[in-house]
């Protein structure tokens, strides 16, 4: 993989969450998000994340909450964002092990100095972990897919496409963007071809995919287990 910071961002409001993962991809990160604690569990344990950008206040196990347990077990920096900006909660932010706090609303390069201030005192993430997807195993850094111990044969178009989608596991990449990074802007068709040979390798039934989703109208994501 190469050096791009990745970041995931856990907030249960949709429109804000898009709205931080549309700027930070702009801005040179690579972003996967996450609707609550338990999403964002689940993202942690596919993907070695560089920075957690948090929500505090979310149904159920709250941004503190969630930053006291990820601490607990040496997880990567956190960035908490809350609407409350009293001088004793971003104390409490802080103490429950939060790298930095940012009252909303707040101003979008502002989130960026911040962000790039945490990164330049935290060690970034060794490596980005192997995705399980069922039967299957992608290992990034090899670009090899696996079913058990048996290499699965991939052509370079479905090898690209594949990483490129767990780059940003559990996050929709658009179709357009796919195209363009895989060298196919000129027929985008090409990617919906090369989506439909991975799920032929991948799924137990293609026409119902678990894990290579289509996001309707947007474009395709990538869901491990």
């Amino acid at each position: 993989m190469d050096d791009t910071p990745h970041v995931l961002v856990v907030d249960d409001d949709a429109r804000l969450r898009e709205l931080l993962r549309k700027y930070l991809s702009d801005n040179g990160y690579v972003v996967a998000t996450a609707a609550d604690a338990a999403d964002a569990r689940a993202k942690l344990a596919a993907l070695a994340v560089d920075l957690i950008v948090l929500d505090v206040m979310m149904p159920g196990e709250d941004g503190l909450a969630l930053t006291r347990a990820l601490r607990a077990d040496g997880g990567p920096p956190i960035l908490l964002l809350t609407a409350m900006g009293e001088v004793d909660d971003r104390i409490r932010g802080l103490e429950s092990g939060a790298d930095d706090y940012l009252a909303k609303p707040f101003e979008p390069r502002e989130l960026l100095l911040r962000m790039a201030s945490i990164l330049r005192r935290v060690p970034r993430a060794e490596a980005v972990r192997v995705l399980r997807l069922g039967a299957f195993t992608w290992d990034p850094e090899r670009s090899e897919l696996r079913k058990g111990s048996e290499a699965v044969r991939l052509t370079t178009a479905e090898s690209q496409l594949l990483d490129i989608l767990a780059e940003a596991a559990g996050t929709v990449v658009e179709r357009d963007d796919l195209a363009a990074r895989t060298g196919t802007a000129a027929n985008p068709r090409a990617v919906d071809v090369q989506v439909t040979r991975l799920r032929r390798k991948l799924e137990d039934d293609p026409r119902n995919p678990r894990y290579l989703q289509t996001v309707r109208g947007q474009g395709y994501m990538l869901r491990p287990d």
